[in-house]
């Protein structure tokens, strides 16, 4: 070392990176689990032991019942009748292990349409599906949203009905019996390890037994951390009005109300 190097600055470099702070970085952006640390060949406790709540979280989430007094309480404040029925299923464990049974109403289920067919433009069905926590939470806010509007606008709607354990295609079924135009079933999805509480909406254009899933319409992930309930209300409207202008759903009706909200913000 020459006097004139000892006579410059001292300047180091900025430490690298470590593998954590990228990982950090990209944790930010999603839920999902991502760079998870390892002990040899085998996840590192911290992270093994946050995968196993999350799974226990899934599993109870599925057998979780629905406090239906609850739900009808909170969606008869939306100023709409609420009617009851339940699903062929005659109970948790047979609803899991027989997914048929969860599209048919129980027998004598109808009846308690017969004096509402009036015909409607829509009818609304809400369900504990998969996940009786995601329904019991998100379905009075996300309905709080959007039946104002529908209100305003005309539209002419059914009496809210609630279903034990049912799947999305017993809407079909209740629309039908109630003379609807179109059927909104918001449903419990299937719990996952980052959500078990996501909710999913259907959408049907002249709902029928026997009709077929690429007739239908789905806004998947509502919940706060996903599809917020503002976000869901909007996107619900948006698809019910194009479903009446264009009287089709499904497939061949594409949504792109995400293009609107994106201008609006």
């Amino acid at each position: 070392m020459t006097d004139d190097d000892t006579a410059l600055p001292y300047r180091s470099l900025p430490p690298a990176p470590t593998e954590g702070d990228l990982w950090n970085d990209l944790r930010r952006l999603t839920v999902a689990r991502i760079g998870l640390k390892r002990a040899g060949a085998s996840l590192a406790t911290g992270p093994l032991l946050d995968l196993q709540l999350a799974h226990a979280r899934a599993r109870d989430a599925v057998h979780e019942r629905l406090d239906e007094t609850r739900l009808i309480a909170k969606l008869a404040a939306l100023g709409f009748p609420v009617l009851s029925v339940a699903s062929a299923s005659e109970d948790r464990e047979q609803y899991l292990m027989r997914p048929d049974l969860g599209r048919r109403l129980a027998p004598g289920a109808e009846a308690t349409f017969a004096q509402h067919a009036n015909g409607f433009d829509v009818a609304l069905v809400v369900t504990d599906g998969l996940s009786a926590r995601a329904t019991q939470m998100h379905a009075e806010p996300v309905l709080a949203g959007v039946l104002p509007a529908l209100r305003t606008e005309g539209w002419r709607i059914a009496p809210l009905v609630v279903v034990r354990q049912g799947r999305v295609a017993i809407g079909d079924t209740i629309a039908s019996a109630l003379r609807a135009d179109c059927v909104v079933v918001l449903i419990g999805e299937r719990p996952g390890l980052s959500a078990p509480d996501s909710m999913g909406a259907y959408l049907t254009w002249q709902p029928r037994p026997q009709i077929t899933d690429a007739d239908r319409n789905c806004i998947s992930n509502i919940r706060p951390e996903g599809i917020g309930y503002a976000d869901a209300a909007f996107k619900l409207g948006y698809m019910l009005r194009a479903m009446r202008a264009r009287r089709l759903s499904g497939v061949r009706l594409k949504d792109d109300s995400d293009r609107l909200l994106i201008r609006e913000r």
